[in-house]
């Protein structure tokens, strides 16, 4: 994995009272017909030769939240993740990457770190994720979400 700057964003459609801003995904400043929920590109992340990793925010002051999209150029998106509470600030940053995880800090004293799966993998919904994260309530996910408290 590595972190990219071939990807950006253009966005489509404004944020409203009760949705996100959506954006159109582009490689090289070519439209792929990727739309994705965000308005602001923090990071891309290339898991493989189709598969990328991007960290999206809104431009919300004092309440941020943080948009995981796993997309695949050939098929589009395939999995989302948001990070996040009502009236809870983050920043994201001290983004670190492995060869098989992606490690970044932005809620609390937390290093939270992302793995990325080509296959589905079983999820309990409500059981498998740290506070803070939700996602559509299916029983298959791509990418695992953890946390570690961070010394001080």
């Amino acid at each position: 994995m590595q972190q990219v700057n071939s990807i950006s964003l253009i966005k489509v459609q404004e944020a409203t009272e009760i949705s996100q801003a959506r954006s159109a995904v582009l490689i090289n400043g070519n439209i792929t017909g990727i739309i994705v929920p965000g308005e602001i590109l923090e990071a891309s992340v290339q898991v493989n030769e189709q598969l990328y990793v991007l960290f999206l925010t809104d431009d919300v002051i004092f309440e941020e939240s943080l948009t995981i999209a796993l997309i695949d150029f050939r098929e589009g998106i395939k999995e989302i993740v948001y990070v996040g509470n009502e009236y809870t600030t983050g920043s994201f940053e001290a983004l670190s990457i492995t060869a098989d995880k992606i490690n970044f800090r932005f809620i609390g004293d937390y290093l939270w770190t992302v793995t990325v799966s080509d296959t589905p993998r079983l999820r309990v919904p409500f059981l498998s994720d740290p506070r803070g994260v939700k996602r559509d309530t299916t029983f298959k996910k791509y990418m695992d979400i953890s946390t570690h408290t961070v010394s001080a």
